[in-house]
């Protein structure tokens, strides 16, 4: 009777409001792409328990779970579609863990039988090393193609190849013997626009219709990727590594990584970087690679059954190159046994076999931008560096807040809905503005290339045009040091011009419903960057080399200064700024140039970014976006200092109904499936009675209505007043009852529970180790609440807002008591040492009292 006065008292109700608004699914759509809200989110009503199948994490048990019970009790013939995920909700991490070992021990308890038992054993176990392989080729050759097709488009927009239509500029002109040093780019069958239409190759007609054909072809590109994406796929636009992490973390996205978004997404990207966008192609490289992975794990039961099996594997599809398994196994996955890291680098060697074997840098290597520097870096080059390093670092706060900003205004505006139309405008302006400054019409690829390479004897561009006073005759590989010609000069000019406006177009490129990818875009800022500051090193130390800084190292006549490697450092440090990785970075670095000697200067930049980004915020660009859109995303990486409880983030709250809870055998169909259509929560606890709140189990609202559903069509004299039991033995009923209905093979016998004295500390620790969905808050085995993933992050979200926290350290230090009498002047209720409050005088209390408190057993 204690606990049934607590019940009707509204105890419960000491607790935080419970969420009661979900939005539906086409809510969460903006556009292309999946939008969560944390006020509108389907995941806002995740009462959809983290069950733990055989496992007992509990901090604090229910009544009648012990160590020998499992989580299901499996039927002999389970229920079809019970133990499945909604769209846009979170997958329970330990039942499905469970569930493979329970299908590891079934396997292997029976490969002794018979010959065809063992053959399945072995398929089994070989299953993740065939879709590692079927992945590491798909991926390679998918990165291959891409790379050649967007390296023949992008030059399709200044002419064509007549000999051969699906040659490259430089393809075309390998094989002609009409070419010259000065001008290697020409040759009598490669064609320009206006040779075609108007048959000059010089003056100013040439140069205004070459100029109207690079915009026509800039905007067919553009116009016909975002209405591929529109039209068939609208989850194939973005970068799609925010989507990933949240994936990996556990949320299901129907159809991201199905195979119309891998098909449109390879097709648009290759439109997307062909339209000279200020975007790159390695981010959605990412996405193409999970698609692929996803799509062969469907041919393998292992994984095609269980989400957390398919999770494991998706950690190691990020694997188009080196490269991306780097990224993927410190940046992006969420769960990365140490099995998969074995699988990820044997994928690896597949990827690059097939990117060997296929050959699209033209360059007989793996790296897209080798380079091969013949000076070694000096001490006194620190400063630049970490002077680049600081410009990185303020470039990446820059972008982060600007891009944050348009894209929250593309959300709240009409401008948002016309998704084409921006398209449309932003390649319109990218064309007309790139055209005239021929390092912003290059290839972003081309370049970065062009920065990093080091000015030898066979160089021709104008980064490379220095007044040359050695033997023109004497061709060596150290050139030394020497004063800057007209076309530096003019070449500084035109990159101060192009870093002005590549900085200007990616804060608006990156998020519009195309491909977009940050990686080639924050290099290329980098690179210019670095090579401007590298030139004025080299100058500086070429007329001063008397100077105590260049007298040790910089004589005169000797290769002192490499501004290639500026912009290498320079690139690093940019996006270093942009995504805050460090070690990762480094080594993405290394891959993609081959330099191995500089990356000490590497380091130094690339933690200067860092450090200076997280001066004004500690969020990359992936995170920041992940947060806008309100994907429920627990960062491993963020730390929780804050001293409040468990109780104070708990639902539900003041001044809401009770938790609605399912007891263990009182109730009947018809209750349940009203409570299932007066709630909007996807699960509930069950306890024992009403008399008695102690806790049974845990029971999903999905399971619930498809256990019924299924137990109206296949067993007979289940009806509304049937009685649902969840308890082992069925209580007694008088005879002319209806068919009880047992519905324990669906209740999560072991849900997680912490005390109501817990520090979220905890709590957040425990959601980002066991990516648990939700657990229990109780006090001596009685429920008082639930905490979902949802809460957690709307807790950490107000914090943010918050410096200080709710409460002061010692006000969780010491038991509080409410005050003995209430405003009326009257004695509050008193039960067993516990004080109760009547409901309309909670609205007196501050949000972060704890109002329970005694050690004594209720």
């Amino acid at each position: 009777m204690e606990s049934e006065q607590l019940f009707h008292r509204g105890y419960y109700r000491n607790s935080y409001n419970s969420i009661t608004s979900a939005s539906s699914d086409e809510e969460l759509l903006d556009g292309a792409g999946v939008i969560m809200d944390f006020q509108t989110s389907e995941d806002d009503n995740l009462l959809d328990g983290d069950a733990s199948i055989g496992t007992h994490y509990t901090m604090t048990n229910g009544g009648n779970i012990n160590s020998s019970t499992h989580l299901l009790d499996l039927l002999d013939e389970p229920i079809p579609g019970v133990g499945t995920y909604d769209d846009f909700h979170t997958i329970d991490w330990v039942r499905e863990k469970c569930k493979d070992r329970e299908r590891h021990r079934r396997i292997n308890s029976k490969k002794k039988e018979s010959a065809w038992e063992m053959t399945k054993s072995l398929y089994d176990a070989w299953s993740g090393w065939l879709v590692v392989t079927l992945t590491g080729l798909a991926s390679g050759a998918l990165a291959g193609l891409i790379d050649i097709a967007a390296d023949w488009m992008t030059d399709l927009k200044e002419g064509i190849c007549l000999s051969a239509l699906w040659f490259n500029h430089e393809q075309c002109c390998w094989g002609s013997n009409e070419t010259t040093f000065e001008e290697r780019d020409k040759c009598p069958q490669w064609k320009t626009w206006a040779e075609l239409i108007i048959g000059q190759a010089e003056g100013p007609g040439s140069y205004i219709m070459n100029y109207i054909m690079y915009i026509f072809w800039a905007l067919s590109f553009a116009f016909l990727a975002v209405s591929l994406v529109k039209v068939f796929a609208p989850y194939a636009c973005g970068s799609g590594i925010p989507e990933i992490k949240t994936i990996l973390s556990g949320f299901i996205i129907r159809g991201y990584l199905g195979k119309w978004t891998l098909m449109i997404k390879t097709i648009t990207l290759v439109l997307a970087v062909a339209s000279g966008l200020s975007l790159g192609k390695e981010g959605p490289l990412v996405h193409v690679a999970c698609c692929c992975g996803n799509i062969f794990s469907y041919l393998f039961p292992k994984y095609s059954t269980n989400e957390a099996k398919k999770r494991e594997v998706s950690s190691l599809f990020l694997i188009e190159s080196l490269i991306i398994l780097m990224y993927c196994l410190l940046q992006v996955s969420y769960y990365f046994p140490l099995k998969t890291l074995w699988r990820s680098f044997f994928a690896a060697l597949v990827a690059a076999f097939v990117l060997r074997s296929i050959n699209p840098f033209g360059n007989s290597r793996l790296v897209l931008f080798y380079v091969e520097y013949h000076t070694p870096w000096y001490l006194f080059e620190l400063l630049p560096f970490i002077l680049l390093g600081v410009f990185g670092g303020l470039w990446g706060a820059f972008f982060i807040r600007a891009n944050i900003a348009w894209c929250r205004r593309r959300k709240s505006t009409k401008f948002g809905k016309y998704p084409v139309l921006e398209v449309i405008i932003v390649a319109a302006i990218t064309a007309v503005i790139a055209f005239p400054n021929p390092y912003t019409r290059l290839n972003t690829s081309e370049l970065i290339k062009e920065l990093f390479t080091d000015c030898g004897p066979l160089e021709s561009s104008s980064l490379c045009d220095y007044r040359n006073d050695m033997n023109a005759s004497k061709i060596v590989d150290d050139i030394p040091d020497r004063p800057a010609g007209t076309g530096v000069y003019s070449a500084i000019w035109q990159l101060c011009l192009a870093l002005i406006f590549k900085i200007i177009m990616t804060v608006f490129t990156f998020g519009i419903k195309v491909p977009s990818g940050l990686f080639i875009p924050s290099m290329a800022i980098g690179a210019i960057a670095g090579r401007i500051v590298g030139i004025a090193v080299e100058q500086l130390a070429y007329y001063h080399h008397d100077w105590f800084i260049f007298k040790e190292w910089c004589e005169v006549g000797a290769d002192c200064i490499t501004p290639g490697l500026y912009a290498m450092v320079g690139a690093a440090a940019c996006l270093g700024g942009v995504t805050r990785m460090t070690v990762s970075l480094v080594v993405i670095v290394f891959e993609l140039t081959g330099g191995l000697e500089y990356i000490v200067p590497l380091m130094a930049a690339v933690m200067t970014s860092k450090w200076v980004g997280d001066a004004f915020g500690r969020e990359g660009i992936y995170e920041a976006h992940i947060r806008l859109n309100g994907y429920p995303f627990l960062d491993a990486k963020e730390e929780f200092t804050h001293t409040t409880l468990a109780a104070d983030v708990m639902r539900p709250r003041r001044s809401d109904p009770p938790l609605a809870v399912l007891t263990q055998d009182n109730m009947t169909v018809e209750d349940i499936e009203n409570l299932i259509n007066e709630t909007s929560y996807n699960g509930f606890p069950v306890i024992m009675s009403k008399e008695s709140q102690r806790l049974v189990g845990f029971a999903l609202r999905r399971d619930l209505t498809i256990a019924i559903e299924s137990a109206r069509k296949k067993q007979e004299g289940i009806v509304g007043s049937s009685r649902v039991c969840f308890a082992q033995h069925t209580p007694s009923l008088p005879a002319e009852s209806p068919r009880p209905l047992k519905l324990r093979s669906i209740l999560d016998m072991s849900p997680f529970t912490v005390t109501d004295h817990t520090p979220m500390e905890i709590v957040v620790d425990i959601f980002r180790k066991l990516g648990l969905r939700q657990c229990l808050v109780t006090h001596n085995g009685i429920v008082l609440g639930i905490i979902t993933k949802k809460n957690i992050l709307e807790h950490l979200e107000q914090l943010k807002q918050h410096v200080e926290p709710l409460a002061p350290p010692w006000h969780y230090n010491k038991k509080r008591y409410p005050p003995s009498y209430g405003p009326d002047g009257k004695p509050r209720p008193r039960l067993n040492n516990v004080q109760l409050k009547p409901i309309a005088e909670e609205r007196e209390e501050t949000e972060e009292e704890v109002h329970l408190l005694n050690s004594t057993t209720l």
